[in-house]
């Protein structure tokens, strides 16, 4: 049915334009011989985005909303310009492997019942973010998450179905829901269960997604294919409006498809909802990043690029006081991965693309997680030194 194209790549941005520069420039590493087209929905940025990008990726449509109607409403837009017999939903704040896109639509090639991939996604600092795989979430899995028993329970199929814990990360699993920040979708399914719903503004979107397409007959494919999601780049954590957005979506999907739940359930969830975003929201101004007094960094690059980054990352890292070399020319990025007792005196690593390939970059942080790690990376085309840590 889709013959024209193999992917369209769909991507809606507010306000981050530095970190969707550094996702195009993955992405067009990673479509290098694909078949494909890619739409920037911008929801009226105020920050200059499509000005500033536009010239830089003339292969990218860019359309530009002149309010912000929701992340839902934005994707649809592209959606239905769409021509490619997959579709892959991507986050700005997002950085994805030269190898990635492609070994996924082999994989959506070779299997037809699937609807759906997610990948496994690392934020800033290497970690593995949960939301890579999670189960819906039903009034049980709802009230086991809000209340802590998947906490205490991690390994518990029953207690933890929120976040899977008890499932390989590093293996590929059926699922219920996916992430939003990285959802390849089949368009003919697409087709079927009818797009992003658009009563969810921001947040909760992706869950409703994923459980009309197993409705429609098809499977969530968990893969573990990394992707860099910085996660909330966009979003304030601490903001009321997130905590609304996220804790009302969440009402949304629970009122829309567990219309016939227990009223008790219903009511102690809606309790414990509007605690947990009350103290989200009075201990914001406490939870903020905490940098090392002392940060020292590890540059990976070749020789001759080495004093280019270290002039950018030397003003932009607060209370640096050591900066080394791993010189590409005399070893391998996957050599320092290797050497992990080595790499612990370091609280930052910067990498220098393209001497190392993005693929090696999410390798390296999945290798050597740590969330007192920062992660930079340094683009040669755009001069900018773009990571979660400042």
């Amino acid at each position: 049915m889709y013959e024209e194209i193999k992917l369209s790549v769909v991507i809606v941005n507010y306000n981050v334009k530095y970190f969707l520069e550094q996702c195009l420039y993955s992405l067009r590493a990673s479509l290098a011989g694909m078949d494909a087209e890619v739409f920037v929905v911008d929801n009226h940025s105020t920050d200059g985005s499509v000005d500033y990008l536009r010239p830089r990726f003339p292969e990218v449509v860019f359309i530009e909303n002149k309010d912000n109607p929701g992340f839902a409403k934005a994707n649809n837009q592209a959606i239905r310009l769409c021509k490619g017999e997959y579709i892959l939903l991507l986050n700005p704040d997002t950085v994805v492997g030269e190898e990635s896109v492609r070994n996924l639509c082999y994989e959506m090639d070779e299997r037809p019942d699937v609807g759906a991939i997610g990948v496994k996604m690392l934020n800033g600092h290497g970690v593995f973010l949960p939301e890579s795989k999670r189960a819906f979430p039903s009034p049980w899995v709802s009230f086991c998450k809000i209340f802590g028993l998947s906490r205490l329970f991690p390994n518990s199929p029953r207690f933890a179905r929120y976040s899977l814990p008890f499932l390989d990360a590093d293996k590929p699993h059926e699922v219920d829901v996916l992430a939003g920040a990285f959802m390849l979708l089949r368009h003919e399914a697409l087709d079927k269960v009818g797009s992003l719903d658009e009563s969810f503004f921001m947040y909760g979107e992706d869950i409703d997604l994923s459980w009309r397409v197993k409705a429609g007959g098809y499977k969530n494919l968990y893969v573990p294919e990394r992707l860099l999601h910085y996660k909330g780049e966009s979003t304030k954590k601490g903001d009321l409006r997130y905590i609304k957005a996220f804790y009302g979506a969440m009402l949304i999907f629970y009122k829309k498809y567990y219309p016939k739940s227990n009223r008790i359930v219903r009511l102690l969830i809606r309790i414990a909802v509007i605690l947990k975003a009350n103290w989200a929201r009075l201990s914001a101004p406490f939870l903020g990043k905490k940098y090392p007094r002392k940060r020292r960094l590890l540059i990976l690059c070749k020789a001759e690029h080495f004093e280019e980054v270290k002039s950018v990352c030397v003003k932009m890292i607060p209370a640096l006081e050591y900066v080394n070399l791993w010189d590409l020319n005399d070893e391998r990025v996957m050599a320092a991965i290797c050497r992990k007792n080595q790499m612990k005196g370091f609280t930052d690593y910067a990498y220098y693309f393209p001497d190392v390939r993005y693929e090696q970059m999410l390798l390296f942080m999945d290798k050597l997680p740590n969330k007192k790690i920062f992660h930079h990376i340094y683009t040669k085309k755009s001069g900018r030194l773009v990571s979660s840590g400042k």
